[in-house]
């Protein structure tokens, strides 16, 4: 009994002394090093910089070079609660034939959210880039569950296929590279010209009496 039980102890200790040299043989065949960028890319999600997110190019340079084919594709995630064509029946969403540069909530009959219809302004391609990055930011409280469209390309695409299918509106021109904003200037023209900003009084000359009391006293006495 004795024999046999020290057989299979021993056999289980040559096991556990075999298991462990095969996890350290293992661990340094298979060693690898941390990669330098950890997890997966997605696709359509912006990349970030150490700073926080990725600048975005303005709308109006995002549109000239946009492809309404691409837009037209695009919006076909679209279609299961919107029509475009004219005179289409709205469905879960409005019908959106001609609706760049119209008001909020301006298809007649359609039951839009208080809280879109609260937002002022009308569509234009700014508001439409805006809402199409994430409506619920755009218009808070609104029962349009459609999350938003990551890719500021894709956006400029689908806003030119809007554009193309009824409204036709001139796209804004695109700002030269390194131009200041034009609210910038203004504010800046606008800073010059208020009368306000300007002293109406000369700088006094070296020697004159705001400069020089002693002038001042000699002047006195000159009047009288």
């Amino acid at each position: 009994m004795d024999d046999r039980f020290n057989t299979i102890a021993g056999w289980a200790l040559a096991g556990g002394i075999a298991a462990l040299g095969l996890s350290i043989v293992s661990g340094m065949v298979f060693h690898s090093e941390r990669p330098e960028k950890m997890g997966y890319v997605i696709e359509g999600v912006e990349a970030s910089s150490e700073g926080g997110a990725a600048a975005v190019a303005p709308i109006a340079t995002r549109l000239a070079a946009a492809d309404v084919a691409k837009g037209e594709q695009v919006f076909k995630q679209c279609t299961a609660c919107h029509t475009i064509n004219a005179g289409g029946a709205s469905g879960i969403g409005p019908n959106l034939y001609a609706s760049v540069g119209k008001a909020h909530g301006h298809v007649p009959g359609f039951a839009y959210s208080d809280a879109l219809k609260g937002v002022p302004g009308t569509w234009t391609f700014d508001a439409l880039d805006a809402w199409l990055t994430s409506p619920r930011k755009y218009a808070p409280g609104t029962k349009m569950t459609f999350a938003g469209i990551a890719n500021p390309q894709d956006r400029a695409n689908v806003i030119a296929y809007l554009n193309s299918q009824g409204s036709n509106l001139p796209l804004p021109a695109a700002p030269a590279a390194g131009e200041e904003p034009a609210a910038d200037n203004a504010a800046a023209e606008a800073n010059v010209a208020d009368p306000a900003n300007l002293s109406n009084e000369a700088t006094p000359a070296e020697g004159s009496p705001a400069k020089d009391p002693q002038a001042a006293v000699q002047a006195e006495k000159k009047g009288h």
